[in-house]
């Protein structure tokens, strides 16, 4: 999401949820992911990252208005410029799903314009719009577990919850619920469902990672960015996507594998 009124923005208290113990914090699957330990990808572009996913074979990252498709060496296979905001995205049996929002965000009276463009994983063709005008401050971020989505987004700053939209497999609303989460900044950005909850990706100075059961119950708020994108890896681990944008070069975007962990949520694998 916009950046604009980040500064002028503060995070309010929030009461803790009990965190990861140590059964939930051990890999689901015991064995090793062959996906590298970081992955950059090729190039810079005019807009921050906003999410990336994988199926395995290739990583999908969305700048905001490029959406580019790499190997699992960062090296480009193929790009395509895209409407301002394209947010966070995942995949599911081929196809490349975005949350995408024409609107504004974190609006009190909802002025938002909330979509989910879907794109063949093939050769990132346009395939399919779906209206989610459920989602009320704006469509920033999304994830799917079994075969229904689920679009999260913007928040207004006096709001002490966050707002999960869900939708089955043909985009029919099912669902709106509510995250006890306490304020988080401009609301959830990313999003993926791995070790049987939810994890979430919010700004913030520090950003923050929230954790949630299926029925999104908290478990936990730890001071750990996933904001710009985190995604489920075979194995038992995720995937972090971090970026930076440089005046007059554009914005980079990375992708590191990470571990549950009971303190601090996730853990970066350290790369050798």
């Amino acid at each position: 999401m916009k950046f604009a009124s980040i500064a002028f923005l503060m995070i309010l208290a929030a009461a803790v949820a009990p965190g990861l113990s140590a059964d939930d914090t051990k890999p689901a699957e015991k064995t090793v992911s062959t996906f590298p330990n970081q992955v950059d990808c090729e190039g810079a572009y005019p807009h921050h990252l906003q999410g990336v996913c994988t199926d395995g074979d290739a990583i999908y990252w969305s700048f905001t208005t490029t959406l580019v498709k790499t190997d699992l060496d960062g090296e480009v296979i193929t790009k395509i410029p895209v409407a301002n905001h394209h947010g966070d995205l995942c995949v599911d049996e081929g196809k490349i799903y975005v949350a995408v929002n024409l609107g504004r965000f974190n609006d009190p009276q909802g002025n938002a314009d909330s979509w989910v463009y879907v794109y063949d994983a093939a050769d990132l063709k346009e395939v399919a719009r779906h209206e989610t005008q459920e989602v009320f401050h704006g469509a920033g971020g999304i994830g799917v577990y079994d075969g229904r989505f689920y679009v999260v987004g913007g928040l207004p700053s006096d709001i002490e919850v966050n707002y999960v939209y869900q939708y089955d497999a043909d985009f029919t609303f099912v669902k709106k619920h509510i995250v006890a989460s306490g304020q988080t900044l401009l609301g959830i950005q990313t999003a993926t469902f791995a070790h049987d909850r939810w994890w979430f990706g919010c700004y913030g100075s520090p950003a923050e990672t929230l954790v949630t059961d299926a029925n999104f119950k908290m478990i936990g708020r730890y001071k750990f960015n996933c904001s710009l994108g985190i995604e489920k890896l075979p194995g038992g681990e995720l995937l972090v996507a971090s970026g930076r944008c440089v005046k007059g070069t554009g914005c980079t975007g990375r992708v590191t594998r990470a571990v549950p962990d009971a303190t601090t949520g996730l853990k970066l694998i350290q790369t050798k």
